[in-house]
C-alpha cells in the first residue's frame, strides 16, 4: 500500500540522509507536537531537538511567573528549569533523538535588555515595568513579537543558521505558533526567515481549541497532514515531563490525536492528487480537535499563568 504524503515526504527526508532539525520553543513542545514522529525518526536517522528557551531568571518575578510557579509546585525559577531540562534529556534519549538546550530566557522571565529611564528603583516593586512581557494573557499570548524583543529573534535565527549552515540541505521543523505565545511566533518566524525548507508542526495541545493564524498557512500555500504512527506510547512520554504535565492536563486525560503538520502543497514530495485536499491553510475535517480532546483542560493551564 502507497504511503500517505507526509509519510512519503519524510521517509524520503530520513533516507537522503539530511539532517532533520526540530526546533522547540520550550522544553517539552516537541514532544508534545511531534513525539510520535519523532519516535519513528529517531530510529532511522539523525535527528536534532534544538530548544531554544531553556533558561528562567532570578526574581523579582511577574505576577504571571508567580502564577505559573504555584501551577508548577515550584518556588524558584532556576531550580525549576534545570529540573525541566533533565527531563528534555531523559525524554528525547528514550527517542534516541539528539538535544540541545540554546539557553535564552523564557518570555515569563524575560527582561528588556535597556530598562525604561527612571524605571529601575520602581521595577523592584512592580517587575513587570522590566520586562518584554509584562503580563501572560494581554502580552505573551498576544500571537506577536514585542519590538523590544528583536534581540532574541535574532539569536534564535543565528541558532538555526548555526545548526543547518548549508542552505541547500536539511529539513527544519517549526512551531505554527498555534495559541499565539510570543516564544512560538518568535521561532516560527526565524524558521520563516530562514530560507530552509521548512515543514511547521500544528502545537499540541493549543491547537485543540484553537485554530492557525490562516494569513500565515495562506501566504505560504500549506496543507495540513496527519502523522497517525506510534500515538500509542506518546501519553507516556509527555507524563515524563512531570513538572508540566499536570498542569497542562489537570484532569489527567491526554487526548490522543493525530499529530498535524503543514507542508508546501507545491512540493513535490507532498503534492496532492487533483480534488484530495481541502483549501491551502485548512485541516482536513480528519485532523480537526475531537470531540473528546478536553479542550478546557488546555484552555486552562494556558491561561492561568502560562504554562510553557
Amino acid at each position: 500500500m502507497a504511503d500517505d504524503p507526509l509519510t512519503g515526504f519524510v521517509r524520503t527526508v530520513v533516507g537522503s540522509g539530511a539532517p532533520l532539525l526540530v526546533l522547540s520553543p520550550h522544553l517539552d513542545d516537541a514532544v508534545l507536537s511531534c513525539g510520535a514522529l519523532l519516535g519513528w525518526a529517531g530510529r532511522r536517522a539523525p535527528v536534532t531537538v534544538a530548544t531554544l528557551f531553556t533558561e528562567a531568571a532570578p526574581p523579582p518575578y511577574t505576577l504571571s511567573a508567580r502564577q505559573y510557579l504555584k501551577q508548577t509546585g515550584a518556588v524558584d525559577a532556576e531550580e525549576l528549569f534545570a529540573d525541566r531540562r533533565a527531563e528534555d534529556r531523559r525524554i528525547l534519549a528514550l527517542l534516541d533523538v539528539g538535544s540541545l538546550h540554546v539557553g535564552l530566557v523564557d518570555g515569563l522571565f524575560r527582561r528588556l535588555s535597556r530598562p525604561r529611564a527612571g524605571t529601575e528603583r520602581l521595577a523592584r516593586l512592580l517587575p513587570e515595568l522590566a520586562h518584554v512581557y509584562p503580563t501572560y494573557r494581554l502580552h505573551l499570548s498576544r500571537g506577536r513579537v514585542s519590538p523590544r524583543d528583536a534581540d532574541t529573534l535574532r539569536a534564535v535565527g543565528e541558532t538555526v543558521e548555526a545548526l543547518l549552515p548549508a542552505r541547500s540541505g536539511g529539513v527544519v521543523l517549526a512551531p505554527l505558533g498555534v495559541g499565539g505565545h510570543a516564544d512560538h511566533v518568535l521561532v516560527r518566524t526565524a524558521a520563516e526567515r530562514s530560507g530552509r525548507r521548512v515543514v511547521y508542526y500544528s502545537d499540541f495541545p493549543y491547537n485543540q481549541h484553537a485554530a492557525a493564524d490562516a494569513g500565515f498557512t495562506g501566504r505560504h500555500r500549506l496543507v495540513a497532514r496527519a502523522w497517525e504512527r506510534g500515538l500509542d506510547r506518546k501519553a507516556e512520554l509527555i507524563r515524563g515531563y512531570r513538572t508540566q504535565a499536570d498542569a497542562l492536563f489537570p484532569e489527567g486525560r491526554i487526548p490522543c490525536v493525530p499529530e498535524v503538520y503543514m507542508l508546501p502543497e507545491t512540493d513535490p514530495e507532498t503534492a496532492a492528487e487533483p480534488g484530495d485536499a481541502e483549501p491551502a491553510g485548512t485541516e482536513p475535517a480528519a485532523y480537526r480537535p475531537a470531540r473528546d480532546a478536553a479542550p478546557e483542560d488546555a484552555r486552562r493551564a494556558r491561561t492561568a499563568g502560562g504554562v510553557s
